[in-house]
Order: structure tokens, then C-alpha cells, then sequence
């Protein structure tokens, strides 16, 4: 049922309204406007992460599947919206929230957030756009420039020739990833004499066309899932996205990608790709992207860097040589909506060669004919919105000084956590940071010493105990709603094999400070002698006691 009262009369007139724009404060969507304004300002200044409503005490405001037969006044429905989804909705502009890859805002981002839905422009044609489209170009020539370095005569006769492209944008780094690896795939397999290309010709044919038994895409095993998506839409099968061992700093290990690249080779399989991360998602390690680009050369294969998190410290002086060889990449992946602030939905692929994305065209009469400038040729969406126009806002009202303060402020955030997690004697550092990401657990020093000298079996024991508590910690201290840190598994080499779940902070969010993360281990201290997760500490002890390792004092 729809209880909110409906409009007396659907009619033209009243129909009208909706699409009428409210110039008048004192107008009744004026006053809805002001409302939701100040109900949304007084949330985002909010400090906690969420308030305690279980999820599906929650489901019950959206449990009805039936559309209502009449429309609302507007300000019933905003009243409603307020109360049963923005109140319930997570905070994650809050301090305390860093357990995942979003932030803040800049405050500029909302109100120029309006320009954009009131334009409501679609990037897929010219015609739908007009503007937005050149801002478009400008947009990914920056973000090309920042990580390329071309020459200005270069941008200057590439940024608007219709018949080339310097990037795309998409709706994120999934889409990103699989336009990159799409255009790779295409350009193995262009027309040929009475070869159509793989457009035409499909995969299998293409394959039988070039002579190989099959295709492969080389990642380390911290590589986003997003690439096992692209290996099943783009054909060539996730038992083709071969996954390499990472060292102890959780990069590849080199020696064995290569030795997999060999095996491809005697197998008849064309390496189609290699991809490097620049901040993996779940330890931001960045692969060593100039030795990967050596193999790529070496293989004659398109090497795609993922820098869908780590992208953006190339603005840092201090740090930007981290991602060195990335200027060698054929593509790169940067999401607008991490550590470029901006809202969710702006994923950002730049390519080397600005006549690649050729491989991948589409056209059609009515809507993208050859020779236009129409930017839906190049990019799997169609409609699109226009998320560029925030990113040039970041780009012109923040500036690279801005976003250098910003990145560099976080990498010496995540070492001074780190710092602070070394010194207490009841957690453990799992990984250290080299961006602005770290693991750690609860683990009392004590334990930790019984944990290092046990057998096989008393250390899978107690690893095994220690999840456990990690785990329920993690959901308790979420269900709390003071603050939020994730959680993951990792197989470090510290403990020879066993992989242990670790609770993962991610440091982006420019409100947090050192003050608020020792609030938050203080926190799960005291959550540790809560009545569910004593006892799981008890046992945590039991275990370690009963090894056959001198019992804890």
C-alpha cells in the first residue's frame, strides 16, 4: 500500500508541475528543496558511520512490489524518503569510516552534482551534449597528460580530431578494465584480406585465423575481479586470466611470470595481456610496472596498468616515482570516484596510442556516424551522463598542488596508523602500507610469540581461533556504528602458508585524523571483552596454551 496521501486529481496541469522548475524559495518545491538540503547537510556532518536498525527491520519500508496507482505530493514523498532512506543510509563522508575505497566530498561537488541532472546531457552523441562532449576530451587529455607527459603540440592536434581518442569514460573501473582489455583482444585480430577482423569474424574463427590454440591475460593474484569479468565477456575464458604469485610485499613475483609466460608460449597460447596494479585493492601494493613492461615487450603483448586506486599519487612529487613504467603502459585505468573525489559512478581509461581505441568503433546512422565526434563510438555504454564536467571541477578547483596535499596527507596518515599498531602490545601490523592502505588484527603480543614458534598444526589452530575473533570483532564493531573498518583474507609469509582473515583500513578520507583511529582501536579493545567475544578470546588462550609451546603467562 502507498500511504502517503496522492494527488486529488491526476491531471495535464498537475502532471505539469512535476516538470516545473521552482524559481520561488517560498514555492512548495522551493520548500522541499531547502528541506532535503538541510536533512542532507545535518547528515553529512554526522560523525557516526550508521545507526543500529537491522537490515531487515529496514527491508520492511521497501517490501511492497506494487507501483502506486496515483502520484504523491512531492514533499510527502521527500518526508518519507528522509526518514526510511537517508537516515538509514551509511556515513560514508564520516571520519570513522575506512574500511573502504570512499570518502568524503568537497563541498562544491553537490551543488555542481545539480548542474549536471538538471542538464541532463548524454554523452553518447554530440546532439545530446554539444559542451560536455569537448569538456569530455579535454578531460581525458589531462588525465592522459598526467600519466603519459606528452608533448603540448601533442594534445593540441589529438584532443578534438574526430578521428581519434585519448581515453574514455566509463561508469567505473570494471567498465574500464574490460574497454581496455576489449581494445587489446580487437587489435590482435584486425581484417586481413578475406579475414573480416574479430568484429566480424568472432573469437573462434580469429583464433584459427592467427594460429593459436588460445588467449591469456597475466595478472598478479591481487588483481580485481573486474579482470575475471572481462575474461568472461570478452571470451577467452577465466581459466585464460592466469593468476601469478605475489612476493612478500604482496607484488608479482616476476621470475614467475615469466616462467608462465614460457608455458603459454609452448602451449601455443597468445599472451594477450599483462596487467599490472598500481594500489591493489586490498593491500595497495604497486607491481613493479617498469619490469612489467620489459615482459610485455619482451611478448609482444598490451600491457594494461590498473591504477583504479593508486593513479591519483601521481600528482605527488614525493611519491609519484612509485608508479614509474606506468608512462609505459598501453592503458590505464584511474577511478574518478576514489582518490579523485568525486562521486561514485566516473571511471576513467587513458590509452598510449590515441588510434587504439579504432579497434572497438561502432557506428550507426541514426546516433554515431563515421566521422562525428560522437563518443559513443568508442565506449561499451551507451547513454552515459556527465560525470566529466566533476572531474574538471576537481581538476580546476582542487589543482594538482591540491591533490598532492591530499595524497601525500594520506600516505603519512596510513604510516603514522601503522606506527601506532607496532607500538601497542595487543595488535599486530599484517601489512604495512605503501600507499595508504594496511591490515592488521588483535592479537596480544603474548600470543603472537606462541603463534611464531608453533608447529603446522597448533599454528592453523590458533590462526584459526584468531579469525574467529577478528571476524566478530569486525561485525560487531560495524554493527556499533561509531566506525567501520573492513575486513579480508591474506596469505602472508610470516606464517608459511596460512592464510588469516585481517582487518583492512583504507586511509583516503581527508576529516580522518591519528586521533580517530586510536579511537577506533580503543574500540575494538573494549569489543574484545564483550560477552560474545570474551569467550572467544578464552579460547583464543585455550588453544595457545595447549600447544606444545610453554603456556602464556
Amino acid at each position: 500500500m502507498n500511504d502517503t496521501p496522492s494527488l486529488a486529481t491526476v491531471t495535464v496541469e498537475n502532471l505539469y508541475r512535476i516538470f516545473t522548475v521552482a524559481e520561488a524559495p517560498e514555492s512548495t518545491l522551493g520548500k522541499v528543496d531547502q528541506e532535503i538540503s538541510q536533512n542532507l547537510a545535518g547528515f553529512l556532518r554526522e560523525h557516526i558511520v550508521a545507526r543500529e536498525k537491522d537490515l531487515d527491520e529496514i527491508e520492511r519500508d521497501f517490501s511492497s512490489a506494487d507501483i502506486p496507482d496515483q502520484p504523491s505530493f512531492v514533499s510527502s514523498y521527500t518526508d518519507s524518503l528522509l526518514k526510511t532512506l537517508v537516515a538509514q543510509s551509511v556515513h560514508t563522508a564520516a571520519p570513522g569510516f575506512v574500511g573502504h575505497m570512499t570518502s568524503a566530498l568537497p563541498y562544491f561537488m553537490l551543488p555542481l552534482s545539480r548542474i549536471m541532472i538538471a542538464l541532463n546531457q548524454n554523452l553518447v552523441k554530440i546532439e545530446t551534449s554539444k559542451a560536455f562532449t569537448p569538456l569530455e576530451r579535454q578531460v581525458l587529455a589531462m588525465l592522459h597528460n598526467l600519466v603519459y607527459q606528452r608533448e603540448p603540440g601533442f594534445y593540441a592536434t589529438t584532443m578534438h580530431d574526430p578521428n581519434l581518442a585519448l581515453g574514455v569514460f566509463c561508469s567505473g573501473g570494471t567498465v574500464s578494465n574490460i574497454t581496455a582489455l576489449w581494445a587489446a583482444r580487437n587489435a590482435l585480430f584486425p581484417a586481413n584480406g578475406d579475414f573480416g577482423g574479430i568484429q566480424a569474424e568472432g573469437l573462434s574463427r580469429s583464433l584459427e585465423h592467427a594460429g593459436y590454440n588460445g588467449l591469456a591475460v597475466l595478472v598478479s593474484r591481487r588483481g580485481h575481479y573486474s579482470l575475471a569479468k572481462a575474461a568472461d565477456v570478452l571470451g577467452f575464458g577465466g581459466r585464460n586470466l592466469v593468476a601469478i604469485d605475489t612476493d612478500e610485499d604482496n607484488r608479482i613475483d616476476i621470475g614467475k611470470l615469466r616462467s608462465a609466460c614460457e608455458q603459454l608460449r609452448d602451449r601455443n597460447i597468445k599472451i594477450m595481456a599483462i596487467v599490472g596494479i598500481a594500489g591493489t585493492t586490498e593491500t595497495g601494493s604497486i607491481d613493479p610496472l617498469d619490469r612489467l613492461a620489459d615482459v610485455a615487450a619482451e611478448y609482444g603483448c598490451h600491457f594494461h596498468v590498473d591504477a583504479a586506486w593508486g593513479g591519483p599519487v601521481l600528482f605527488s612529487e614525493t611519491h609519484g616515482s612509485l608508479l614509474k613504467g606506468i608512462e609505459r603502459a598501453d592503458s590505464v585505468t584511474i577511478d574518478a570516484h576514489k582518490q579523485l573525489y568525486v562521486p561514485m559512478g566516473a571511471g576513467m581509461v587513458v590509452f598510449r596510442d590515441p588510434t587504439l581505441l579504432s579497434s572497438i568503433e561502432h557506428h550507426a546512422q541514426y546516433i554515431l556516424r563515421e566521422g562525428s565526434k560522437d563518443l559513443g563510438s568508442h565506449t561499451l555504454e551507451g547513454s552515459r551522463p556527465g560525470m566529466a564536467m566533476l572531474v574538471h571541477a576537481g581538476f580546476n578547483i582542487i589543482g594538482r598542488k591540491g591533490y598532492e596535499m591530499l595524497i601525500d596527507r594520506n600516505i603519512k596518515l596510513a604510516g603514522e596508523f601503522a606506527r601506532l599498531i607496532e607500538e601497542s602490545d595487543d595488535f599486530e601490523l599484517v601489512v604495512r602500507p605503501e600507499l595508504n592502505i594496511l591490515a592488521y588484527r588483535y592479537l596480544p603480543g603474548k600470543i603472537r610469540q606462541q603463534l611464531l614458534a608453533a608447529g603446522p598444526t597448533d599454528r592453523a589452530r590458533i590462526n584459526a581461533a584468531i579469525d574467529a575473533l577478528t571476524q566478530q570483532m569486525q561485525k560487531d564493531q560495524r554493527a556499533a556504528g561509531l566506525s567501520f573498518v573492513s575486513r579480508t583474507r591474506i596469505t602472508p609469509r610470516l606464517y608459511r602458508g596460512d592464510t588469516i582473515t585481517v582487518l583492512r583500513a583504507v586511509l583516503a578520507n581527508p576529516l580522518t585524523t591519528i586521533g580517530t583511529l586510536e579511537a577506533m582501536l580503543e574500540e575494538q579493545r573494549q569489543l574484545v571483552q564483550t560477552p560474545y567475544l570474551a569467550p572467544l578470546f578464552d579460547e583464543l588462550q585455550r588453544l595457545s596454551n595447549e600447544s606444545a609451546l610453554p603456556p602464556i603467562q
